[in-house]
């Protein structure tokens, strides 16, 4: 194999990796909603009751903060309405993000914030 072609084709792989991506219009909403969502959560797991480890919890993958309302869900930490209102409203968020429909995704984010009492 030549060099000429393989160092192309590496500078074409740089240059392509530096542009921009594309994001919606309320991306970095949904970015600090998530963040104030993993605070509650993480605050709520730390003053609630303790579970025992599941068998997934064993198997080196992070938890997302789906299965940890999940879990705070199983315990009695945060009612399963709460758990399905605010995954919901999460997911709504990120579709409307992607469809480029930033006043659905504005009220799914509220939404959220309502759910976890923000």
């Amino acid at each position: 194999m030549k060099i000429g072609p393989l160092c192309a084709l590496g500078a074409a792989a740089l240059v392509l990796s530096t542009l921009p991506s594309h994001s919606g219009p309320c991306s970095q909403q949904i970015e600090q909603t998530q963040k104030r969502v993993d605070a509650k959560l993480d605050s709520i797991a730390r003053a609630g009751r303790t579970a025992k480890q599941s068998v997934a919890a064993t198997l080196g993958h992070q938890p997302t903060p789906r299965s940890i309302a999940s879990a705070e869900a199983a315990i009695g930490d945060i009612s399963p309405e709460t758990q399905q209102a605010l995954a919901g409203a999460m997911d709504r968020a990120r579709e409307a993000d992607a469809s480029g429909d930033k006043t659905a995704c504005d009220r799914a984010l509220d939404d959220a914030r309502l759910a976890i009492g923000n």
